[in-house]
């Protein structure tokens, strides 16, 4: 894969008052997609708070290309359920990555990043310094239904022989 920038480990952590679409709750899975790419969750059952845990690597090529996220209920016999969206910009958390930072304590604070009508964060987010990376935990609001959020963590991998960030402007 030619012009890749480096990986994005995405680590899609839970749902929180997720719309129930079946009677009383819900069958949420999540479908990440970024570009020509598109990964998903495993279904959990029954369940309007679920704990997905699973972790997603996405590929990338272009950083102004937002992480698109979308919960749906999974549905038997018919269509699925859209249960809402939401969107990661990359790139105020990518502003640190490149900085290449180092020999900081873990879970040292290194930006603040609020909620505004930019993004879909639901509460203030921040990227922090764990175990010699920088990652960034947020809770996002998603759109287009009445209520649901979803905790996800990013994560930058650098890939040997690539350019990286250090061509890339913000």
């Amino acid at each position: 894969m030619e012009n890749i920038l480096g990986l994005l480990k995405l680590r899609i952590k839970r749902g929180t008052n997720l719309k129930p679409c079946d009677t009383r709750t819900s069958d949420p899975y999540v479908v990440v997609t970024m570009a020509e790419q598109k990964l998903k969750t495993d279904v959990v059952k029954d369940n309007c708070n679920p704990e997905w845990n699973e972790e997603l690597t996405l590929y990338v090529k272009d950083v102004n290309i937002p992480v698109h996220l979308t919960v749906s209920d999974k549905d038997t016999f018919t269509v699925d359920d859209n249960m809402g969206d939401a969107e990661i910009d990359l790139k105020p958390y990518l502003q640190y990555v490149k900085m290449d930072l180092s020999d900081l304590p873990d879970d040292h604070v290194i930006k603040r990043v609020q909620p505004d009508s930019t993004n879909c964060l639901a509460e203030e987010s921040s990227c922090i310094w764990k175990n010699g990376k920088v990652i960034q935990e947020m809770s996002l609001r998603l759109r287009n239904v009445k209520s649901g959020e979803i905790t996800v963590e990013i994560e930058w991998v650098n890939l040997p022989d690539s350019k990286g960030l250090s061509e890339v402007e913000f």
